[in-house]
């Protein structure tokens, strides 16, 4: 007989055998005749320590939690792109997801020096 997980089948003809309610040492199969031993009640544990398989990403993650502020987060990047109020020409953008998937995104600008905001849409 031979054990998948909890299925148990036949070791003669491979026929899947009934589950065993009984406890009996053996089950019989209903195809072939032959008694099989009972192995499905058969439960292994296993257990490893984090030691056993090193890892950098474990280690790192049991390092000092560092947290940033919301002043410290950057979210806009910097383009080229000449503001139309100040002629600065490097302007900071975000872009945002504001219409369907199948349309582009929204682009929004802000100029540093004067503050100035425009957007558009791709």
């Amino acid at each position: 007989m031979a054990a998948i997980g909890s299925l148990v089948f036949c070791t003669d003809c491979g026929n899947l055998l009934e589950a065993n309610t009984g406890r009996k040492a053996h089950i019989l199969c209903d195809v072939c005749g032959t008694k099989n031993k009972d192995s499905s009640s058969k439960v292994v544990v296993t257990a490893s320590k984090p030691s056993a398989f090193p890892s950098t990403l474990r280690t790192k993650l049991r390092s000092d939690v560092q947290e940033v502020s919301e002043a410290e987060k950057q979210t806009d990047a910097t383009i080229k792109e000449t503001c139309a109020k100040c002629g600065c020409e490097e302007v900071r953008y975000y872009t945002q997801q504001l219409r369907s998937a199948d349309e582009g995104s929204t682009v929004f600008y802000t100029c540093p020096q004067c503050g100035n905001k425009w957007n558009t849409n791709n």
